[in-house]
């Protein structure tokens, strides 16, 4: 069974950053690309940045210049970096992994809160 582990969500305030790391029980270079989610009550599942197994990486407008994703295949880790934070980006977070067409892993969540 594969799992996906975060760490990093917390209360920050806005303005303020955190690290969100997602840490695999397999090698990150098994699976062809990694991605970060959230998802806010009421609302639809966002996709928040992509990076594949090449470190090519791509950004939702709403995030582009404020967060980045990188990958550390020794650590098998993967990390979303989140500065200048908004009260809006307050969601629960998901990492994610596709390992093939009908192989897609999601990490357990972890709550991001940004206060005014």
């Amino acid at each position: 069974q594969v799992q996906l582990v975060e760490s990093g969500g917390g209360l920050v305030q806005s303005g303020g950053s955190l690290r969100l790391s997602c840490g695999a029980s397999i090698r990150i270079t098994s699976l062809n690309h990694v991605g970060w989610y959230r998802h806010t009550p009421g609302k639809e599942r966002e996709l928040v940045a992509t990076i594949d197994a090449d470190g090519r990486s791509d950004y939702a407008d709403f995030v582009k210049g404020r967060f980045t994703i990188s990958s550390n295949s020794a650590q098998r880790t993967v990390y979303l970096q989140m500065n200048s934070l908004k009260p809006e980006d307050t969601a629960v977070y998901y990492c994610n992994g596709r390992r093939s067409l009908s192989e897609l892993f999601w990490s357990q969540g972890t709550q991001v809160t940004v206060a005014s």
